[in-house]
């Protein structure tokens, strides 16, 4: 399932992106804008722009169409981004290393989405899309 979603989507909305270069979803979301994915950063406590978009609030305000909504958030904080997921039509939801929230993950899967947890976006690129 992981290389489906990684060859077949190509929007990608990082929940948690943050603006300092340190940061794991920096890095992350930079890598994959780089490897082609036009990458959307959700962030409530950052505004302006970055990786070249303009950065959300929420995923519902976002006025695009969501393929992937790629979580760097703590599993307490799964559940309400989940339910956003599926409230914006989502294809999938990618929970990053070391992030697991089994109902939410259940839920999601039942909505239809494709779940993909505890696995590194990038690292899975780099893996699986030479």
């Amino acid at each position: 399932m992981m290389e489906q979603v990684l060859r077949s989507m190509r929007t990608i909305a990082v929940v948690g992106a943050s603006d300092r270069p340190e940061r794991a979803s920096h890095g992350v979301a930079s890598y994959l804008q780089r490897a082609g994915f036009h990458v959307i950063a959700v962030n409530p406590k950052l505004s302006g722009e970055l990786f070249g978009n303009p950065v959300h609030a929420a995923l519902e305000d976002i006025p695009s169409p969501i393929d992937v909504v790629d979580v760097f958030r703590r599993p307490e904080d799964v559940p309400p981004v989940v339910d956003s997921a599926i409230r914006v039509g989502a294809k999938a939801v990618w929970l990053q290393l070391g992030i697991t929230h089994p109902e939410a993950e259940a839920k999601a899967r039942a909505a239809g989405l494709a779940v993909i947890s505890d696995h590194c976006l990038k690292v899975e690129h780099a893996r699986l899309v030479p």
